[in-house]
């Protein structure tokens, strides 16, 4: 089992490196899982999401999983690949939810990406996770905007240390970190 870990700005190439390993194990005769986490709450967002549709064969199981994510992981085939676009908007989907309810700094989210990261280590087949940097840019001028980069910050660690390998995705390219 292998935990790859993609993490990027927006528009890096994460995802399309994301697909293309993806396309790869396909091509080994490996099942692919893909577990999406976005929602379109709007035009762009929906143009978006079918743009990253497009991109993926019909074949490949498809789990829509925007705040349920390890419950997705645990029931996906273990001879699967699967991949995981993206944690960013699972993030968000979760900090929304917790900001509307009140909730926002009762340490649930980051239960929730703890426990992800167990599924995701358990896992026999191998995984590939996507994610954004949001840190190393300007400081948000509104208290969820930033509560938002904290926690996701914490949750991309989180998952990061359960990954056996982690690459920086910038212009399309990626680094190895260690």
């Amino acid at each position: 089992m292998t935990t790859t870990f993609l993490i990027g700005g927006a528009r890096s190439g994460k995802s399309s490196r994301a697909v293309l390993l993806a396309n790869d194990a396909d091509a080994r005769g490996i099942a692919v899982t893909f577990i999406g986490t976005g929602e379109a709450h709007d035009d762009e967002m929906r143009d978006r999401i079918a743009k990253h549709q497009a991109e993926r064969p019909p074949h490949w199981v498809i789990v829509e999983a925007p705040r349920q994510l390890a419950d997705a992981v645990a029931a996906a085939d273990s001879n699967h690949l699967v991949v995981i676009d993206c944690l960013s908007f699972w993030v968000a989907n979760l900090v929304m939810d917790a900001d509307l309810a009140g909730t926002l700094h009762d340490g649930k989210v980051d239960l929730a990406a703890k426990e992800l990261a167990t599924c995701i280590s358990q896992r026999l087949g191998d995984t590939v996770i996507v994610t954004n940097e949001v840190g190393m840019s300007i400081v948000p001028e509104y208290p969820l905007g930033r509560a938002y980069r904290d926690i996701l910050g914490r949750a991309n660690a989180t998952i990061a240390a359960v990954a056996d390998e982690a690459f920086l995705v910038v212009a399309g390219k990626s680094l190895r970190l260690e």
